[in-house]
């Protein structure tokens, strides 16, 4: 917008205006008298407006409208005060649109709309300026004006023609009109200024609003003058810098590397880093070269450059291929685990006929306390290789995996870049303790984030957000340890090989305290052999009175206790040999805590033996049940799941389908079991229990009580049960035996169809347990009833011992 000096011959006054005007909507400007504006018309209603005026070679009111947005305004969009106009050029873009100049003459105020098809004409009544020749309005003026120059000053974009403008105009009216036309402010505020018809209010307005415009110029060169003056310093800086270098050049004197760009870059060459990393190294000391040491990001790039030279990039430590080294070192180590073994022996076989092989991802799973984590230390020791071990329970932010971009303050490595540094080669075992203990949060899913580490196919160019350049990890032996894999997510699951760490039999446990755990704890307690005679018998009374787990951790504990005991009898200066018998073990580490209840639990009828599988290897449990008087209801307790509650439900169903089989309905009354309420119950009623695999148990406990016939004390079952009293196949079988070994059953009744896992089963087990392998129930119950099947049919009995496998 400009301003065009008056010509005296066509200058038109407010009182020369029509009584009505067709009115143009204007949006996003506000149009003053005096003013030179350009337009663009495109609507509907304007283009006839504009045609109309055209031929009548009239004038038209331009009225702002309130809201830019809409295309179709009606009389409320619009303010009610304008600015009439003449057409002062036209020009024709197309068949639907103008390009028109108009010069804004005089203020109306819209006083109705006669019409409003196809476009608006109102009524108006020119607005005249108020307070001409008033002292105040002249002064303001003169401050306007010089407040204007200022800010044409600090605007060196701005033609000189603007000033020489600004100089010609002496009206003060047209003077606060112009100035507001042309400066930043909102269509409200030139509103304003459109609608104060008086000279001292109008110019008070405008003073008010071109100062606020001049301290928000000044402010911006103020802040821009700094900002120069602080890149001048620093170039200058620079310069000086470079001048000294060439100085000590001349005068041949070394230049010492204050910073240490040259020994790091040394470093970087010495690493031998991958091409990627190379590109991104170079790229970060080219940055350093041309920054101070003081500035933040200085610091921050040469974090990254020393992890960069730090990481194993090409170094490998050599493999120790020797089959028979290995293998006696893992015997050495760890007793039994004979399928773990043969796994680390197939992959150094393969790995001595093929050099470029990817490691394997194995995955550790078995009960606490079975030697998962030193099995990965001893795997290390046998290859030769470096061990790194991370502990992954607990972690919930994936970045502890990935790592924090570069962009936070503080930021590192994920663990497993940690663990690469650490380890400073590139084919570690990497352990990653505890797999099935990760959470995930709003911070991410760090399983997610293990994906990329556990696939062979993709590891190989795991990114890092800090490192942010691809890092091998296919050379890395990764093994994890788990407890239970439920927890593990299937596609994490799907990358790793599973082998099975299942609990010691009582005669393995007996093995390891001798091998490993009685020299450990001598060692660690400061005392010679020669002081203490921790036989056989002794070391069996703890295994079997003292502990009973799945693992060996309370067995070290108990040895460490007996330790400490002769520890303190040599330290007050006793010379003899201490010999611990059953009676020291007794004063040591106190009362038995472990009996064997099998025999009094089930010395009654309605009391079966049952095997569970945990977490923490197998367990027995007991299912009781007792009847009474009632109206046929079935209870419940002990704390279980909704899956056993079911299986309780079929158990009781068969059971009374079969009772005139079974021999159960022999009584006066055949309708007795609808007076009778049957009360389930499995003792430790805090620990939560569920899963099928006691129905068989349910269904003999039931039998036993309901027959008066009771179990046999060293029988102990598993098994699902249907309604046709078919037994189920189960899941943990190895875990279940182990556990009624450790407790001393003798004969244990499986499914026919989990006679396939018995091989898995450790011989001495099999030697000494008693298997039976049913297909339907009457096959359990002949062998665990006292006195074989309570009918009188001839039920076959399968049986597998020893020798027989």
């Amino acid at each position: 917008m400009s301003s065009k000096k008056k010509d005296p011959k066509t200058e038109m006054k407010a009182t020369d205006l029509p009584s009505e005007l067709p009115i143009l909507p204007l949006r996003n400007s506000v149009f003053f008298p005096g003013a030179v504006m350009p337009l663009t018309i495109g609507r509907a209603k304007t283009i006839r407006l504009i045609e109309e005026v055209t031929r009548e070679n009239s004038l038209l009111g331009i009225v702002t409208q309130k809201a830019p947005e809409i295309d179709d305004p009606t009389p409320e969009d619009m303010f009610r005060v304008g600015t009439a106009a003449r057409i002062i050029k036209l020009a024709r873009t197309g068949k639907d649109g103008f390009n028109i100049v108009v010069q804004g003459i005089a203020r109306f105020r819209v006083d109705g709309f006669g019409q409003e098809e196809p476009f608006f004409i109102s009524r108006i009544t020119p607005l005249m300026d108020a307070g001409l020749g008033d002292v105040e309005a002249d002064a303001l003026a003169l401050t306007l004006k010089s407040t204007a120059r200022e800010v044409i000053d600090l605007l060196p974009e701005i033609p000189v023609m603007a000033k020489q403008l600004l100089e010609s105009i002496t009206e003060p009216g047209h003077l606060a009109d112009i100035i507001t036309a042309n400066i930043d402010a909102t269509i409200e505020e030139k509103q304003e200024v459109l609608e104060a018809v008086h000279l001292r209010d109008r110019l008070k307005k405008v003073l008010e609003l071109i100062s606020r415009q001049l301290e928000v110029l000044k402010l911006s060169n103020k802040i821009n003058t700094q900002v120069k003056g602080e890149m001048s310093k620093t170039q200058r800086e620079y310069y000086l810098r470079q001048q000294l270098k060439a100085i000590k050049e001349e005068l041949g004197e070394r230049e010492e590397d204050e910073n240490g760009l040259e020994e790091l870059e040394k470093r970087l060459k010495k690493a031998a880093l991958a091409p990627e990393a190379e590109k991104a190294a170079q790229k970060e000391l080219r940055r350093m070269r041309n920054m101070q040491p003081s500035q933040a990001e200085y610091t921050v790039a040469r974090t990254y450059l020393e992890w960069m030279a730090d990481l194993p990039w090409s170094k490998s430590s050599d493999d120790n291929l020797d089959l028979d080294n290995a293998k006696n070192k893992l015997d050495g180590d760890h007793y039994g685990l004979d399928k773990i073994k043969k796994r680390i022996i197939e992959y150094l076989a393969v790995r001595k006929l093929k050099n470029d092989m990817k490691g394997p991802i194995l995955c550790f799973v078995g009960p606490p306390g079975v030697g998962k984590t030193s099995l990965g230390r001893s795997i290390a020791d046998a290859l030769g290789r470096k061990f790194v071990r991370i502990s992954l329970g607990g972690v919930r932010d994936e970045a502890e995996i990935r790592g924090h971009r570069r962009t936070y303050i503080g930021a590192l490595p994920g663990r497993i870049i940690q663990g690469m540094k650490k380890a400073a080669t590139n084919n570690p075992v990497f352990l990653l303790d505890e797999v099935d203990k990760l959470g995930h949060d709003f911070r991410g899913d760090p399983a997610a984030a293990l994906l990329e580490v556990l696939d062979p196919e993709q590891n190989n160019t795991f990114s890092d957000h800090y490192l942010d350049v691809p890092f091998d990890l296919s050379k890395v032996l990764f093994i994890a340890t788990a407890n239970q894999m439920d927890p593990v997510p299937p596609a994490l699951k799907d990358r790793m090989e599973v082998l099975e760490l299942p609990g010691y039999t009582r005669e393995e446990k007996l093995q390891i305290a001798h091998r490993h755990l009685v020299p450990k704890q001598l060692r660690e307690h400061g005392i010679d052999t020669k002081y203490l005679d921790l036989g056989d018998k002794a070391v069996e009374l703890i295994i079997s009175g003292y502990t009973r787990e799945a693992g060996v951790r309370n067995l070290e504990r108990e040895i460490a206790g007996v330790c400490r005991w002769a520890a303190v009898k040599v330290a007050k200066g006793q010379a003899e040999k201490n010999t611990v018998t059953d009676e020291v073990i007794a004063e040591v580490l106190g009362p038995i805590k472990f009996e064997s209840e099998v025999a009094d639990r089930t010395g009654m009828p309605g009391v079966a033996t049952g095997l569970v599988w945990t977490p923490y290897g197998g367990e027995i449990t007991f299912v009781e049940m007792t009847k009474m008087a009632g109206k046929g209801t079935l209870t419940l307790t002990g704390k279980l799941g909704d899956v056993l509650k079911e299986s309780a439900q079929a158990a009781l169903s068969y059971v009374r389908a079969r009772g005139n089989e079974l021999g159960i309905s022999k009584t006066a009354d055949e309708h007795f079991l609808e007076k009778q309420d049957i009360h389930i119950h499995l003792p430790e009623g805090a620990m939560p229990k569920d899963g099928p695999s006691a129905g068989v148990t349910m269904v003999t406990a039931l039998v036993s009580l309901l027959t008066g016939r009771k179990c046999r004390p060293d029988v102990a079952m598993t098994g699902e049960v249907t309604l046709r009293g078919l037994v189920l196949p189960v899941g943990g079988v190895k875990e279940k035996v182990l556990a009624a070994h450790r407790a001393g059953i003798k004969r244990v009744i499986l499914p026919a169809r989990n006679e396939k896992d018995i091989i898995d089963i450790p011989e001495q087990v099999r030697r000494e347990v008693e298997f039976v392998f049913a297909k339907r129930v009457d096959e359990v119950l002949a062998a665990a009833l006292e006195g074989g099947h309570p009918t009188k049919a001839d039920v076959p009995l399968i049986t597998q011992q020893a020798g027989q496998a």
